[in-house]
């Protein structure tokens, strides 16, 4: 399969696995593996983001806890009950191991896909712009990946006007987030939620100065000259 050629939702991640991988779960007899990788920033805060990994790209590499992890992939959501009641999970899939390509974002997704709840625009106390949005991504096999998007400032303020069933094109990165969830008066549990920080983005409608593939160059490789992805896979 070309995966290049699948532009509505690209992953590039390069950084650190802090975990031991874990078994997952198997489709037709292949096994994946989730482990998590702490990726910086140029801030230098880090986020630390799931990865599932299948057992044929573990086989012969150096995936374990202190190894770096250079990958192109999708960001991928399941549903998983947990007590009776069923949790959006998010994860990087890899889909391709790569070497380090120096100077790239360690951090960059691109996605394409459909809004499928009605933005939420609101302001921080520091009177911060921000709006949460829920897009739907279509992928092989009718299924679709629902995921969380966070847009801040003049990209909050465009969000917050659109409609569901519009389609949007998003580049940015994916982040990790902790917060407090209250399960009783006495109890409370520090979460982490995963997001896409928006740093571009444009409804299709008016789209034609947003080019997918120039948005999301990680997928033209340097090695004595330029390289697509589909010369590699």
């Amino acid at each position: 399969m070309n995966y290049a050629a699948e532009k509505n939702n690209k992953v590039y991640i390069y950084g650190e696995i802090v975990s031991d991988a874990a078994f997952s779960h198997e489709v037709y007899g292949e096994g994946f593996y989730e482990f998590y990788v702490r990726v910086m920033r140029l801030s230098g805060q880090a986020d630390t983001l799931p990865v599932t990994v299948s057992e044929r790209l573990i086989a012969g590499s150096s995936l374990v806890r202190g190894s770096t992890l250079c990958a192109l992939g999708q960001f991928r959501s399941y549903n998983k009950l947990e007590n009776g009641r069923s949790r959006l999970m998010l994860t990087v899939f890899v889909r391709e191991l790569l070497p380090e390509l120096p100077g790239k974002n360690p951090n960059s997704i691109l996605l394409s896909g459909y809004i499928c709840k009605p933005p939420v625009y609101r302001t921080t106390p520091f009177n911060r712009e921000i709006a949460d949005l829920l897009v739907a991504v279509n992928r092989a096999y009718n299924k679709s990946d629902y995921i969380p998007c966070i847009a801040w400032g003049r990209n909050a303020r465009f969000v917050r006007n659109l409609a569901v069933g519009d389609k949007v094109a998003i580049s940015g990165r994916i982040q990790s987030r902790e917060y407090q969830k209250r399960l009783s008066d006495t109890e409370v549990k520090t979460m982490t939620a995963y997001e896409v920080s928006v740093s571009k983005l444009a409804a299709f409608d008016n789209a034609e100065d947003f080019d997918i593939d120039s948005e999301f160059d990680l997928y033209t490789l340097h090695d004595g000259g330029q390289k697509s992805v589909t010369d590699i896979v």
